[in-house]
């Protein structure tokens, strides 16, 4: 993909690594928006230089406006990022956490097919241009913890894989990202160990620069959990993650 001259909008771009990689397509050349629910976020974002738009993926009247400010401004677009996501700590023994997974499928995978419905048709009467999916680690390799965010990014993947094969032939390609743990603010609290967000955003670009394209962007941090059940691995793998049940409210690993 040649990282120059795209017009790429990214949804869910206003913080960590939709923010980051934001401004690495800037700074390679491309025409960038952002959208997000962050007001305040998008207001240092537009100081930037980068177009912003107010969207909220829950909302298909938002993310239908949304869609229709972009094309208004960028009517070149030809590459959708959809970053939008919720990341919650569900207890499976509290009948409680239903609203957290009611959330996360909502803002997670609902959201990310409003977002690509919404500018399929754009893409695709242009003839070229490419979706970025984003999905994650935890698709492949469950963190028990977290256990609808990890379904919600195994179905977007089998969505991706779906999408690509019926947007075959129409010159719109489906590129899916695969995050590992990475150092924004929220995992930091998390996760000591997370890539640093520089070195992940850079690995990130320099595989989507790559020609052809990966269908996956697979950093080398991520290549654990993405190939755990073809290496033997994934059963060990999970009962080690197991263990952070404890960060649960009175629960222990």
């Amino acid at each position: 993909m040649d990282l120059s001259g795209r017009t790429v909008f990214i949804v869910g771009g206003t913080s960590g690594i939709g923010r980051e990689l934001a401004r690495r397509f800037a700074a390679a050349g491309s025409t960038v928006a952002v959208g997000g629910r962050d007001a305040r976020a998008l207001s240092e974002l537009a100081a930037e230089g980068l177009g912003t738009v107010s969207v909220d993926v829950t909302d298909s009247g938002s993310v239908a406006a949304a869609r229709d400010a972009v094309l208004a401004r960028f009517p070149e677009l030809d590459t959708v990022v959809t970053m939008a996501g919720a990341m919650l700590l569900e207890d499976l023994r509290d009948p409680a956490h239903f609203e957290a997974a009611r959330t996360t499928i909502d803002t997670n995978l609902i959201g990310t097919i409003r977002t690509i419905d919404a500018f399929t048709p754009h893409l695709v009467a242009r003839g070229s241009g490419t979706f970025i999916t984003v999905t994650s680690g935890i698709a492949f390799l469950p963190f028990p913890p977290m256990p609808t965010y990890a379904a919600s990014k195994a179905a977007v993947h089998a969505y991706s894989e779906a999408l690509r094969a019926q947007l075959d032939s129409t010159g719109v390609g489906v590129v899916e990202l695969v995050p590992p743990a990475v150092a924004t603010s929220a995992q930091e609290q998390v996760n000591p160990h997370a890539l640093p967000l520089g070195d992940f955003a850079q690995e990130v670009m320099d595989l989507l620069a790559q020609e052809p394209t990966p269908r996956e962007i697979l950093v080398k941090g991520v290549l654990m959990h993405r190939w755990a059940e073809r290496d033997g691995t994934y059963d060990d793998l999970v009962a080690q993650r197991s263990q952070a049940l404890a960060m649960l409210p009175g629960r222990t690993a």
